[in-house]
């Protein structure tokens, strides 16, 4: 087979010389012969294909590490390969509306536009609210924590021999920023409030003890989401009701990725399994953390999988459409937990929008 020159082959794949001497250092794209003498790298017509994909992976700006994943799936399965990239890019418009919706909240911050006040010091719109959590019918303990308040909702998930405590722990320093964090400090302050308990998780040393955490902080005409693990938190808006959180989980991954439906994560063996959690691990405990704007009439749930994962999603439509008052909308979602079995601890958290 007709060997190509570092230069020739760079040209007829799109890459630069350089960028293939780093490729060749990651492993991403070896070459087919190195001479012993000189070090001169020499490349083969058959590995253009490969070397294509990578130049149009880069261009999409995706990570070396995944480009691999993709690479290696290419190899053996193209079709495969095409959906993570869809996956991929998926994921990838999903964090650009919330890096635009930041953009816009820092613009109103800085023109001076009212979104920075607190939604409790807005004159024309309040929240009503409330929690409330269960142990259920199976678990002997109940490590799940919710809150709500005038302008914080929050609801974690905790697990392990000091669950309980974690998910607490999470609770607790974010209620701490209801009152002390304002306007443009507030995502911020939600990003230290989750590394401080991430870490106070490791220094606590509780093996494999952590929680996840979803919590809503309002500022203005907007709320912070921060989001850690399979927590969820939906938005009934106008009479549809969506989901506005991404779990964090190996089956969700899977979905992502177009190997596995929505109907089979249900009862696939390894659907608890977590892929982000604050558990004291750095790598594992990045939140997702966007901002949304709120609306008069909006009602938001946040809920633990002990409520999702037993109840289906009509019912939660229907109960959140329904519900006279937050209160009624917690106690109907647990007593409908409770009646498929609680096999988990359930936690709720649920707020309105409303005018005054």
């Amino acid at each position: 087979m007709r060997e190509l020159t570092i230069g020739a082959f760079a040209r007829a794949s799109r890459l630069s010389p350089k960028a293939l001497r780093l490729y060749d250092e990651l492993g991403l794209l070896t070459p087919a012969r190195v001479d012993g003498t000189t070090g001169y790298r020499y490349y083969v017509e058959a590995q253009l294909p490969r070397a294509r994909l990578v130049a149009w992976l880069r261009r999409v700006g995706m990570p070396l590490a995944r480009i691999g994943e993709v690479c290696d799936l290419y190899e053996t399965d193209p079709p495969a390969a095409g959906l993570v990239i869809g996956a991929y890019w998926a994921r990838v418009e999903t964090e650009t509306a919330a890096r635009r919706d930041l953009v816009t909240f820092l613009v109103d911050q800085l023109s001076g536009k009212p979104a920075g006040k607190g939604v409790d010091e807005m004159s024309d719109m309040r929240m009503r609210y409330a929690a409330g959590t269960d142990r259920g019918m199976v678990r002997p303990v109940n490590q799940d924590t919710a809150y709500a308040g005038a302008r914080l909702l929050a609801v974690a998930d905790g697990f392990g021999a000091d669950g309980a405590r974690a998910s607490g722990a999470a609770v607790d320093a974010l209620v701490a920023l209801e009152e002390s964090v304002r306007g443009a400090d507030v995502l911020n302050g939600l990003a230290d409030a989750v590394d401080r308990v991430n870490r106070g998780n490791r220094e606590a040393g509780s093996g494999d003890s952590g929680t996840t955490l979803t919590a809503m902080l309002w500022t203005g005409s907007r709320l912070a989401l921060v989001h850690v693990g399979d927590t969820r938190a939906y938005l009934l808006r106008d009479g549809e009701v969506s989901r506005i959180t991404h779990d964090h989980t190996l089956v969700q991954s899977m979905i992502d990725a177009g190997s596995l439906s929505a109907e089979e994560a249900t009862s696939h063996p390894q659907r608890a399994l977590l892929l982000r959690a604050l558990d004291g691990s750095a790598d594992h405990a990045r939140p997702d953390l966007r901002l949304h704007d709120v609306v008069p009439g909006d009602r938001y749930l946040l809920c633990s999988d002990g409520l999702f994962t037993v109840v289906g999603p009509d019912d939660i439509r229907h109960v959140l459409r329904t519900a006279a008052e937050p209160a009624d909308a917690v106690s109907e979602l647990i007593a409908l937990a409770l009646a498929g079995g609680g096999p988990d601890n359930v936690a709720c958290a649920v707020a309105d929008a409303v005018t005054v």
